[in-house]
């Protein structure tokens, strides 16, 4: 861990997952447990925004994710997330608040979902 890492989470030792730095700077760290709803904006004559319903999410213990789709991994590298592993393998977000997350495309630019922590409900895969 560098020393700015460590002057600005204190209690993040070896092994936490949070706050420590990546090979290349950047800080690695989890985003907070819980479902996260996917939307895209709505417009002023209908609804304030339009739910994505196949493209939410669970975020768990230890860098973990769930979806109607299956399960993975995920990293988040400075403001980053990918998810590494499973059904959502590749897929990246840019974290803009505490519990909320806007989808990249391809090239690495903002597109118009975004995805908010709406509380801790397990998917059911039935």
């Amino acid at each position: 861990m560098t020393p700015h890492a460590r002057s600005q989470n204190p209690g993040a030792g070896a092994g936490s997952g949070i706050g420590q730095a990546s090979g290349d700077g950047s800080m690695l760290s989890t985003m907070p447990q819980g479902n996260y709803q996917c939307a895209l904006p709505g417009d002023a004559t209908g609804a304030a925004y339009d739910v994505i319903e196949d493209a939410g999410f669970r975020l768990g213990a230890a860098s973990s994710y769930s979806s109607e789709q299956g399960g993975g991994v995920y990293l988040l590298k400075g403001r980053v997330l990918t998810f590494t592993r499973g059904a959502k393998k590749g897929e990246r977000y840019r974290r803009i608040g505490t519990n909320q997350l806007q989808k990249l495309d391809a090239n690495g630019r903002l597109t118009k979902v975004l995805c908010t922590r709406t509380g801790a409900q397990r998917f059911s895969r039935d």
